[in-house]
């Protein structure tokens, strides 16, 4: 009896590894199983093409084609980080498989779009128009378009849609840069958006920069100075308008020289800010909003983006200055190191725990990766004019 149970066990051992063993073997023409935590995506703004990489390794994985204009294109991903959903310049709306490496969904939703947003709980997608004047609520999954939303203003006419971020609870909020105000959209009811509109904020809001916790939403203003704040947790939510200089007394700048609010850094209690028409980051106090402090820089700031550790600063330029970074240490707030990774400096990207970053340099077509500790180069990527540098990170922030 003793010796029969112990082949009985013997061959139940041996069926159980054979099972463990057909889990682990993929078919021939499957991809080898990945997570997807350390992947991210380069723009290919002349090619129309994302470049699939991995952090981890600091290589591309793969290419994708096919994608339309790129020229301003954005990214934002799904909960797992599995699919991007790329947002191009002509309205076209593309979901991409990460790991199978191809388009799963495509969608021509505007004439000229600007950027999107997916929801907390990954369900909605949500693009920003410029042409339609608007914004669309889509289904994840299939890319069905479940609502759209004119951005009407008094005369009949639609505002361009800029500045729009995720908030909690399948929320939205963006700005009208044409009729200067912001909106909140409650998609709870996907087929039926509530909005709620704040007007009056000031003239041409261009960009917005919602807080790593959601509360606070700041436009800036293309028409004139200063910028305007609502704090979403107010049941009720109003605009007020802070830093009344910011910009002030300056020549006013051509729009591709505008900075990137989405590239402000929040670190501890500090605000860094680009300084508009100076070679300045402005220091600001998050819990009053007033500025305490200016550190000079090399040229007009475009992108001041933290480390995610908040130690570190760093800040790229607009022409002729665009070939240079420079690092701030934020308990000194002084420039501690000035970098030249390559021509036309587009864009940068932290690793999720900041040992690394990611800069493109687009007319190089290379990607610079730096050790952010000893700030030496650790590689250098070939890409077709890069651009935006979308890790899929992001996934698990809001406002990204």
């Amino acid at each position: 009896m003793k010796r029969r149970s112990l082949l009985s066990l013997a061959a139940g051992s041996s069926l159980f590894a054979s099972g463990c063993a057909s889990t682990r073997t993929a078919p021939n023409n499957a991809p080898a199983l990945q997570g997807t935590g350390d992947l991210g995506v380069v723009i290919e703004r002349a090619q129309g093409a994302l470049t699939l990489i991995n952090t981890s390794g600091r290589a591309i994985t793969g290419r994708v084609e096919g994608l339309g204009d790129l020229s301003h294109a954005s990214v934002v991903f799904s909960r797992d980080a599995r699919f991007a959903y790329v947002f191009g310049r002509d309205g076209g709306l593309t979901r991409v498989d990460i790991l199978t490496q191809r388009i799963t969904h495509r969608v021509m939703q505007a004439g000229n779009s600007i950027g999107g947003a997916i929801s907390a709980d990954g369900s909605l997608v949500v693009a920003q128009n410029y042409t339609p004047g608007g914004i669309k609520v889509f289904d994840a999954a299939t890319l069905e378009l479940l609502a759209d939303v004119p951005a009407t203003m008094s005369g009949g006419q639609r505002s361009r849609v800029v500045g729009l971020a995720d908030l909690p609870q399948q929320r939205f909020v963006y700005s009208l840069f044409d009729a200067g105000a912001i909106c909140i959209a409650d998609c709870s009811q996907p087929r039926q958006p509530q909005i709620t509109t704040i007007e009056n904020i000031g003239q041409q809001p261009y960009d917005a920069l919602l807080s790593p916790n959601g509360r606070t939403y700041i436009a800036g203003l293309f028409g004139e100075d200063g910028l305007a704040m609502v704090d979403l947790w107010d049941e009720q939510p109003q605009a007020r308008r802070i830093l009344g200089g910011y910009g002030r007394g300056q020549k006013p700048l051509p729009v591709y020289k505008m900075p990137h609010l989405r590239g402000w850094a929040i670190a501890g209690r500090h605000a860094y800010l680009p300084a508009i028409g100076r070679h300045e980051v402005l220091v600001v106090d998050t819990s009053s909003w007033q500025e305490v402090g200016r550190i000079p820089v090399a040229g007009q700031p475009v992108f001041v983006m933290a480390r995610p550790d908040g130690r570190q600063v760093w800040v790229n330029f607009s022409v002729p200055d665009y070939n240079r970074v420079q690092v701030i240490d934020t308990p000194s707030q002084r420039v501690v190191q000035t970098l030249e990774p390559g021509k036309a400096v587009l864009h940068m990207e932290f690793t999720p725990r900041g040992e690394s970053v990611w800069i493109s340099c687009r007319d190089d077509n290379r990607v610079q990766v730096y050790d952010t500790h000893t700030r030496e180069l650790q590689a250098s990527l070939t890409v077709d004019a890069p651009s935006g540098i979308f890790f899929t990170a992001r996934a698990q922030r809001m406002g990204f």
